[in-house]
């Protein structure tokens, strides 16, 4: 080992990070590139569809909680309506968030069973282990909100 120098410079331009790269993108939202998981292209573009949705539905009910509106893209896509700019009374609040957990728990359970009769065993993991339990958990901590006397 005698003689070894460390560069100090060098291996401090390798440990910096790049903050400025640019790339081309790398896939279009909407388009499916086949991956070998024993799924035929139709059943992946099904799934990719749904989980597209349920991400949508589930990022705008996120927002509504933190009452963010400018993510235009996801409010284009979701099936929630829309809250209103203005305020709204604590009980009108909690019957939005109810409303917009049943929907996307009724969507959630449609895609889990066709996740399920395709095959898509992880999407369907994804859906009924994440996406349904911590709705149905959500739905159970927001009505104890509006019922005259708490359990």
């Amino acid at each position: 080992m005698a003689g070894t120098t460390l560069d100090a410079d060098a291996i401090m331009a390798r440990a910096t990070s790049q903050t400025h790269q640019e790339g081309h993108e790398l896939q279009p939202y909407g388009h499916h590139v086949a991956m070998p998981i024993a799924l035929s292209a139709a059943e992946a573009r099904e799934s990719v569809a749904n989980l597209n949705q349920i991400l949508a539905d589930t990022i705008t009910l996120r927002d509504m909680y933190k009452k963010h509106h400018w993510q235009i893209d996801v409010a284009e896509t979701t099936l929630i309506p829309r809250p209103s700019r203005g305020r709204q009374a604590a009980p009108q609040q909690i019957a939005r968030l109810l409303h917009a957990h049943e929907i996307v728990l009724k969507e959630a359970r449609t895609m889990a069973k066709i996740a399920a009769a395709g095959g898509d065993d992880g999407t369907n993991d994804l859906l009924v282990s994440d996406v349904i339990r911590r709705n149905e958990l959500q739905v159970w901590f927001l009505s104890q909100h509006v019922v005259a006397a708490p359990l």
